[in-house]
């Protein structure tokens, strides 16, 4: 029986599931990012800026494409994951793109036994917080991690948008943190027929909570942005408004999709 107390097998096994459906999709194209793709999208990289020469820590890293990216782009990167499938997946996608990037498998919040450095960069993005119980434990990480002046890049789901249910015609979920939701799917946002169940527990966070624990350590936000679309089709009900840009179709712009912020450690 799937529990909160059992999250961190639960969501590894999901992950390692969804990882070998994902690098064969079109909605990564994997194809075009070794013909010279980036994998970012504008919300992020208006946020990174020049990252050149810069030492990166990519925090929830999947498969490394967006690690790669980074690392294309002139940084030094390190890529970390719970899921040892797509951590050894980065190691192949390195070596056959000719990218170089760190990569380490292991639950995020026991990283500082994986790691002893400090970064000019922390970033992580799009649909990783919900996997997190303690976000106090997520901002101390992040804050470890970033040398003082350092930046902190985040771009994620809007809470708005998980407390709809699948179709987005019910709102279903609380906007703040309550219990675990655990649930049993099948298929995955990237190849939505594909014939896999998944189990997996997850948690919302609200805007409140994700900004007091960055705060609380050491991390002063200097931009917010909220983004009434997301760059990825990865919901139920979707429409493609402008290129790149997805929107719930019957909801069209009246709800937060994304948000993005960089913060500063003092």
């Amino acid at each position: 029986m799937t529990n909160e107390e059992d999250y961190i097998t639960i969501n590894r096994e999901s992950w390692n599931k969804r990882t070998p459906l994902h690098l064969t999709s079109d909605f990564y194209n994997v194809q075009g990012f070794l013909q010279g793709n980036s994998s970012l999208n504008s919300i992020e990289l208006e946020l990174l800026g020049d990252v050149r020469d810069k030492k990166i820590l990519h925090l929830q890293c999947h498969f490394g494409q967006d690690s790669l990216s980074l690392a294309r782009m002139g940084a030094l990167v390190t890529g970390v994951d719970l899921s040892d499938v797509a951590i050894e997946s980065a190691k192949r996608l390195s070596k056959e793109s000719g990218i170089h990037a760190e990569f380490i498998c292991c639950d995020l919040y026991d990283l500082p036994k994986y790691l002893d450095a400090q970064f000019d960069l922390v970033f992580t993005s799009y649909g990783t917080i919900g996997w997190l119980p303690d976000l106090q434990k997520w901002a101390q990480v992040i804050s470890k991690f970033l040398k003082p002046g350092g930046n902190f890049v985040f771009a994620e789901f809007h809470p708005v948008v998980w407390m709809f249910d699948d179709a987005f015609e019910n709102v279903a979920y609380q906007y703040f943190k309550s219990s675990a939701i655990i649930e049993t799917t099948t298929g995955t946002y990237a190849e939505k027929e594909a014939a896999v169940t998944l189990e997996s527990v997850n948690w919302n966070h609200a805007l409140s909570e994700v900004f007091d624990n960055l705060v609380k350590e050491g991390i002063s936000i200097d931009t917010f942005r909220e983004y009434d679309y997301s760059p990825y089709n990865c919901f139920q009900n979707t429409i493609e408004s402008e290129p790149g840009k997805y929107r719930i179709e019957h909801l069209g712009n009246k709800i937060p999709m994304v948000y993005a912020l960089r913060g500063i450690k003092k």
